[in-house]
């Protein structure tokens, strides 16, 4: 276990090493969320404050800070396919190193670099006028929400990534991403949706960590959109977990 602990993340410090010097990933990580923010609080954060009822950053900053890090695994889904189609991953296959590293390191990888994003985007948020009513204790509670959602996100994008596919997909899977910031709680409250969509809305994975981060922030309910997002990371791990493992094996071994 130690040795494959230490190998992990030798595997996650190769890759956030690399990272910044790839432009869909540092694109997708970074400079997206960023742009949003600021664009969504200059041109819509007066409407939707008073639709809503309360300031628009509360929900903006969570909205940007999850889609921040699912679109950036997508990111890291293309890169992944190109270490496929280069070779990189069979290379690794031989070395003298324990089989489950590979995945588990991108995993730790992908939970570094949803923590520094999200960090980002918070003192972005905190410039633009968010503050932490609930108390401070709150601050570690926004940061860690996306990094609880991410691995059962990223386990299905490596799925994606190592397969055949994979390019093409994942930029679908990066579509649907993009789609789904005008259809969750952070962008207007979900009453404000048809009564027919609202369900939709309230429970897919997005509102729940939007719901969990926006109450660290202004108080509320916590266990609830706390253990929903916990649920769905966990869900989308068993459920492409033994996908994303043989797809990698074959991958490496192809």
């Amino acid at each position: 276990m130690k040795t494959l602990l230490d190998q992990s993340l030798v595997e996650a410090g190769r890759l956030m090493r690399r990272w910044p010097r790839e432009q869909e990933v540092l694109t997708s990580t970074l400079i997206l969320p960023i742009l949003l923010l600021l664009m969504y609080q200059l041109v819509l954060s007066k409407v939707l404050t008073t639709s809503s009822g309360t300031a628009a950053v509360y929900g903006f900053v969570p909205m940007i800070a999850v889609t921040g890090a699912m679109y950036g695994a997508m990111g890291t889904g293309l890169s992944l396919h190109a270490e496929v189609k280069s070779g990189l991953l069979r290379r690794f296959w031989v070395l003298p190193v324990h089989r489950g590293a590979g995945l588990v390191g991108r995993l730790l990888a992908e939970c570094g670099r949803t923590l520094v994003a999200t960090v980002l985007v918070v003192l972005l948020g905190i410039a633009l006028g968010l503050r932490f009513h609930a108390g401070w204790w709150g601050v570690p509670g926004l940061i860690l929400v996306p990094v609880l959602l991410i691995p059962g996100f990223a386990t299905m994008v490596i799925a994606v990534g190592v397969s055949k596919a994979g390019a093409k997909v994942v930029q679908l899977f990066a579509a649907l991403t993009l789609l789904g910031m005008f259809f969750n709680s952070g962008f207007v409250p979900v009453q404000n949706y048809p009564g027919w969509l609202q369900p939709v809305v309230r429970a897919q994975p997005m509102s729940c960590a939007i719901e969990a981060m926006r109450n660290f922030t202004l108080g509320g309910p916590l266990l609830t959109p706390v253990l929903q997002t916990a649920a769905w990371s966990v869900g989308m791990a068993l459920a492409f977990g033994a996908l994303a493992v043989r797809g990698y094996r074959r991958a490496a071994q192809g």
